[in-house]
């Protein structure tokens, strides 16, 4: 008979995911990650293969979230553009009810800034991901244009495009130990620009 799993593997992969946040994936020793997920290395390099690949499947898990959260906000919001914004003032703000933020900054932002050549696939998958994110805004953007609330105008691909960097540089600036008050002005910002881009009746 095959050998049953003594851990649940949804479970371990989210406390790797909170501790390759905190700590990053250099600062992240293979210690740290037996004793966070209670598993003796025998069994994490069974299960999860080497430190990389556990990080990469914790860093899709991380990416599965995100794609919850906006399904949670498109069935919430009355609009594609209210979904939107709902979208990223969870991303900015960190408040949603099944990702409880370990660090402000984004973990796949974090990552960019922090994997080296060597540490490849990492660099590339990081980068596809925040392509994929950057493709989530602009789908939402043209859903509204194609409702008529989003301006003929816009050009979606540059406006997602310019809402990925305000997130990346809000979560970021929210790394600064500012105030919570500090980073939901931001988040205002963000959304009177979203607006500006509105069709006016």
């Amino acid at each position: 008979m095959p050998r049953v799993a003594k851990y649940n593997r949804n479970e371990a992969l989210a406390k790797a995911v909170s501790l390759f946040w905190a700590n990053g994936y250099h600062g992240t020793s293979l210690k740290q990650l037996e004793q966070a997920l209670d598993m003796r290395p025998g069994s994490l390099y069974a299960a999860f293969g080497n430190k990389q690949s556990l990080f990469l499947e914790a860093l899709n898990a991380y990416a599965d979230e995100l794609v919850s959260q906006l399904e949670g906000c498109l069935a919430d919001e009355p609009s594609s553009l209210s979904a939107l914004k709902a979208f990223i003032r969870q991303l900015i703000l960190c408040n949603a009810d099944s990702m409880e933020p370990p660090a402000r900054a984004c973990m796949i932002v974090k990552t960019l800034l922090e994997v080296r050549d060597e540490d490849e696939p990492l660099g590339s998958r990081v980068n596809e991901l925040l392509a994929d994110v950057e493709e989530l805004f602009e789908d939402l953007l043209r859903r509204a244009q194609r409702e008529g609330e989003l301006r003929a105008d816009v050009q979606c691909d540059r406006l997602a495009r310019l809402l990925q960097v305000q997130v990346m540089g809000a979560r970021t600036f929210a790394q600064r130990r500012v105030s919570n008050q500090s980073v939901e002005s931001v988040v205002e910002d963000i959304e009177a620009m979203i607006d500006s881009y509105r069709v006016r009746h």
